[in-house]
């Protein structure tokens, strides 16, 4: 190539360059600051935030037909297969036995769920179709794959805005469910000590239980069996005690890669004109609300077993019913802690934790069923 051919080029991708897109590389540059300068979940925002700076460059290579972003996004993202992948990893880290021992955790997992719905009622309102209500709902599993792998198949055009409002929120965790949580509690609630004796969970369980949930789930909401069939099969590496190469590459290599390449795709489909205009500002305030209504009705779920249990359950616990794992669990353990030093609720915040896990992946195969995705 001539040095007139690479002036040409200069001049062209300069002119081609418009103000929407130096807004969205200014997007990038701000999610790369917090996943560098504040630590907000840095393995989902760094990518997705050179992502959008890829995205948005001018005659950029990369997302167009034989591209590295464009076959990424057609053998990742398309057929769901890096949310998949990081579910196996997910799964390989999850330790069931406190939601074993302690099976009324489900119900604080159910609880955590609600925001989906409760959002999903009010996408609808706004005038948003059904699918995209669903897809916006999601955002309230506070579970990025799961939020993907259903966008993907009710409103892909949506799917990138919805990836970064999920991992954005998921990753704001210790921001936004402390007030709400202290706002909901009395200071006494918020002391309360729970016995932790919970009752033996033998290795054959442990092995079971991953199958039985991917064969009854299955069975009955047939569109969210790949979802937790990824998730047990990591969890069935992990407990199973005879492929720890397996487990670990599900954890380390596989996950990191797979969140790698998502991070980078999903950030490249957030362009200008996707990206700016009142229905993103209409996404980013519904997930916010879908996050507080989750949080708010696990808190009060909360409430009421501390009542009913003589106030012997800690109410906080409810705020881990979301699918955030580990982050929501640790939370509500930090929150107990600054009330009273020497309480420590973390098993049982974790219980709750894993079964809002399960919850969120069941919702999403209940809007799937209902709507006809998968």
């Amino acid at each position: 190539m001539d040095l007139s051919s690479v002036i040409n080029n200069v001049f062209a991708g300069l002119f081609a360059i418009t103000w929407g897109n130096l807004v969205m590389m200014a997007v990038g540059g701000i999610l790369i600051y917090l996943a560098i300068a504040k630590e907000y979940e840095p393995v989902l925002l760094l990518p997705i935030g050179t992502g959008i700076i890829i995205g948005n460059l001018p005659l950029s290579a990369m997302i167009e037909p034989g591209g590295m972003l464009y076959v990424l996004k057609e053998a990742g993202v398309d057929n769901e297969l890096f949310p998949l992948l990081i579910f196996v990893g997910v799964g390989a880290m999850m330790d069931f036995k406190p939601l074993l021992s302690q099976p009324f955790f489900a119900l604080m997992g159910a609880a955590g769920q609600f925001g989906i719905f409760g959002t999903l009622i009010l996408a609808i309102v706004l005038g948003f179709d059904m699918n995209e209500a669903a897809s916006i709902g999601i955002i309230g599993a506070i579970d990025g794959p799961t939020s993907i792998y259903v966008a993907n198949l009710l409103a892909p055009h949506l799917l990138g805005i919805i990836a970064v409002v999920a991992y954005s929120y998921m990753s704001l965790v210790p921001v936004i469910q402390p007030p709400i949580m202290r706002l909901m509690t009395t200071r006494q609630e918020r002391r309360t000590h729970m016995a932790y004796s919970p009752r033996p969970v033998s290795h054959l369980a442990l092995v079971i239980f991953p199958i039985a949930v991917t064969i009854a789930i299955g069975i009955l909401v047939p569109t969210a069996a790949p979802l937790i069939a990824a998730l047990m099969l990591g969890n069935l590496l992990k407990e199973s005690l005879v492929v720890d190469r397996l487990s670990q590459a599900a954890q380390n290599e596989i996950a990191n890669v797979s969140t790698l390449f998502l991070g980078l795709v999903i950030g490249s489909t957030m362009t200008a004109e996707a990206f700016l205009n009142a229905q993103t500002l209409y996404i980013l305030f519904l997930g916010l609300i879908a996050f507080g209504l989750d949080t708010a009705a696990g808190v009060l779920f909360g409430k009421f077993l501390y009542l009913v249990s003589g106030k012997k359950i800690n109410p906080l616990i409810g705020a881990a019913g979301i699918s955030a794992f580990p982050m929501a669990g640790r939370l509500v353990q930090k929150i107990a802690q600054e009330e009273d030093y020497s309480n420590f609720i973390l098993m049982h915040a974790m219980g709750a934790n894993t079964a809002g896990q399960l919850g969120s992946v069941i919702a999403g195969g209940v809007l799937l069923a209902l709507l006809g995705g998968g």
